[in-house]
């Protein structure tokens, strides 16, 4: 509960409760005495270390005061960067962003503390505490007065990479906002950028948005790898050079298996499985290399398989016996081949069902698959294999996996998940019972009260 009363009358009420005078308070709480008495008297400040200790001595948890404080001590004057620094920082430790977005209004007319803040958002981002890095970010991209500088673009991305997450409407409204800045960054940047901007729209399943992002990468990607070779690269890459150099291969084979051209996935699988070019030797670079000949030999077999290779299953399911990080995306292809070409692939299912049940609980490489890619493919998983077993006659484990596909979708506000899930549940409704219908309802009307909701939002901006 939220104090009603201000930190001073909160502290002479313990004092007088407690029969405590300022020099015992002081020897309580580790505090100066005399600066127990200018607080009490209001002719001192009280620091952010002080404030903690006051309110650990109170019997408060920690930040139990940080609204008060900000209002009390820093509202009145423009704060003193050092002064708040810390409070930045426990209020991050605490999750308490709405404080601090209240002091970074507050210090939003000075301009000349934008490189503090800027260092503290870069701290944030770092440790993970995304949230409490976009104001930080954002105020610093208002106050940045060369509208074409660097540090703006690269606020921006970090606001971008900030926001990514299961939402997916989220995501493309981060992406759209940020795609303009791209050219403003650092070369190197630019090459990340466009990387982490590609696998948001392959996530969003936004495949014209990737084709018009392949050849800007495949451009920048060749100057870079040429500078390189000449030793003029200053900055260094978050991977490889040549990581980059090979990516654009990689994301054309996305599409062509995306729009069901698997003979040209091929080709461009062919293409970044051949990295002989490559002239680094370095274990980072040696790690990579073996990564993209894994992924162009799984690649092959699922191109090979959804072109109605059926022969190659075999050999599939045996690489991925050996592969179980690859089990996800491995198992929704098998499961699309088997409903588009009516396999049975009950057989396989057995054999992975345990690592079915903690599919879900998977980590990735985030270098490589973002966390709203895991969860979209989880939610088309699901999807199909609802579908599979639909046909199959089984009914109520179909519906079931509808319902968790629905579930799933409506999170990552994936209309295009939802509505195959509508349309499998209308299809088979029938075979429904009146429990199943009654959760469908409820999940259904809660995408309806998110839609609304996300339209409201839309038109008040």
């Amino acid at each position: 509960m939220e104090p009603t009363t201000t930190i001073r009358a909160e502290l002479e009420n313990f004092m007088k409760q407690n029969e405590l005078n300022i020099t015992q308070f002081g020897l309580v709480a580790g505090i100066n005495p005399g600066t127990v008495s200018g607080i009490v008297t209001g002719n001192r400040t009280l620091s952010v270390q002080q404030l903690d200790r006051i309110t650990a001595t109170l019997g408060h948890p920690k930040g139990h005061f940080y609204k008060n404080y900000i209002e009390e001590f820093l509202s009145a004057t423009t704060p003193n960067i050092r002064r708040v620094r810390p409070l930045f920082y426990h209020c991050a430790e605490l999750n308490m962003l709405d404080c601090i977005e209240q002091v970074v209004n507050l210090l939003m007319e000075k301009l000349a503390y934008g490189d503090a803040l800027f260092t503290i958002a870069e701290d944030f981002f770092q440790q993970g505490k995304f949230a409490a890095s976009i104001s930080l970010y954002e105020s610093v991209a208002v106050g940045e007065k060369k509208q074409h500088s660097e540090r703006l673009a690269l606020c921006q991305y970090r606001i971008f990479m900030a926001k990514q997450g299961d939402d997916q409407q989220k995501n493309h409204q981060a992406a759209t906002q940020f795609e303009p800045f791209i050219e403003r960054l650092d070369d190197i940047d630019q090459l990340d950028a466009l990387r982490d901007l590609a696998n948001t729209y392959r996530s969003l399943r936004l495949f014209n948005k990737l084709e018009e992002l392949i050849p800007v990468l495949e451009s920048k990607a060749e100057i870079q790898y040429s500078l390189n070779e000449k030793r003029e690269t200053r900055k260094k890459s978050k991977m490889p050079l040549f990581f980059y150099r090979a990516l654009p291969h990689l994301l054309r084979a996305c599409v062509s298996e995306a729009t069901g051209d698997y003979k040209q996935a091929l080709q461009h699988t062919y293409a970044y499985s051949d990295l002989s070019w490559v002239r680094e030797k370095d274990k980072e670079t040696q790690y990579w290399i073996n990564r993209f000949k894994e992924w162009a030999q799984a690649n092959t077999y699922v191109n090979k398989l959804l072109s109605g290779d059926i022969s190659i299953l075999p050999e599939y399911v045996a690489y991925i016996e050996s592969k179980k990080d690859e089990l996800l995306p491995a198992l929704l292809n098998i499961i699309e081949a088997a409903n588009r070409f009516d396999i049975n692939v009950d057989h396989i299912l057995q054999k992975f069902k345990i690592e079915i049940r903690t599919l879900a609980e998977q980590h990735k490489d985030e270098r490589v698959y973002t966390k709203q890619f895991i969860s979209e493919r989880f939610a088309r998983y699901l999807n199909e294999l609802a579908d599979y077993y639909l046909r199959k006659g089984m009914y109520s484990v179909g519906l079931d996996f509808v319902l968790s596909s629905l579930e799933k979708s409506s999170k990552l506000k994936s209309k295009e998940c939802i509505i195959r899930c509508v349309g499998l549940f209308e299809r088979f409704r029938k075979h429904a019972s009146s429990e199943t219908i009654a959760t469908y309802q409820n999940l259904i009307d809660e995408v309806y009260k998110d839609e609304k909701k996300t339209r409201n939002n839309s038109s008040s901006n």
